[in-house]
């Protein structure tokens, strides 16, 4: 990032308070950046669509139609190429390291001081990566659970989303409606995820799609 460089941020977060912090946060990184807001996945997904160029995205993993990692995989499948730094109340550190795992730039915990913040933003900007001192990237992962992640990495944008949506108890039909495709196409996505994922079942699929919402340990029961 060269300095006065003008970059497009979108920070994606429901709550107004937070939102201004990230955005003085980007500003004092970054002087003139063009700041977009989304404060649900629908309003994330449309900016994204109007704004192609973003340069970075700031994602909270709780906010509406957002639960766990499915935004983050959303992102990471639709955009690979933006740099996405996850800034979250949960500091798991196997949240943490999953974050890490479906591509994120960065994860920040919301009770990160402004400074840090802005020097956390400068990092990835310039192309690198950061996490809080007190957390191990190098540690051993659990290595079920990070294979998992890699089969969850694989999944397209739209799959993400009728994923997100069988975890919700919907019908293929109703699925097909949200999504304004046909059932066999919603059809050939279920059975893409099963695949994928290496399950047998929409049940397995769903259970594991409900820990996926709720950023637990991931892993398929057999």
């Amino acid at each position: 990032m060269s300095e006065g460089e003008k970059v497009r941020v979108l920070i994606a977060d429901d709550h107004p308070l937070v939102v201004g912090g990230l955005r003085e946060a980007v500003l004092a990184a970054t002087p003139g950046a063009e700041i977009a807001v989304a404060h649900d996945f629908d309003s994330m997904a449309s900016a994204l669509e109007s704004s192609p160029e973003t340069d970075l995205v700031l994602l909270d993993l709780t906010m509406p139609g957002v639960r766990g990692f499915s935004g983050l995989l959303f992102l990471r499948s639709e955009r690979p190429s933006t740099p996405v730094i996850v800034v979250s109340g949960n500091e798991d550190r196997a949240v943490i390291r999953h974050c890490l795992e479906f591509g994120a730039a960065a994860f920040i915990p919301k009770s990160t001081a402004l400074e840090t913040m802005r020097a956390a933003i400068v990092q990835v900007l310039d192309g690198g990566r950061w996490t809080p001192p007190d957390f191990d990237p190098n540690a051993q992962p659990n290595k079920e659970s990070s294979a998992l992640a890699r089969r969850l990495a694989s999944l397209t944008p739209q799959q993400i989303r009728v994923l997100m949506m069988l975890s919700q108890g919907l019908l293929n039909k109703q699925i097909a409606y949200e999504l304004s495709v046909s059932e066999a196409t919603v059809k050939a996505h279920v059975s893409a995820i099963l695949q994928k994922l290496g399950v047998e079942s929409r049940t397995q699929a769903v259970i594991l799609a409900t820990k996926i919402e709720s950023a637990q340990e991931l892993s398929i029961a057999p």
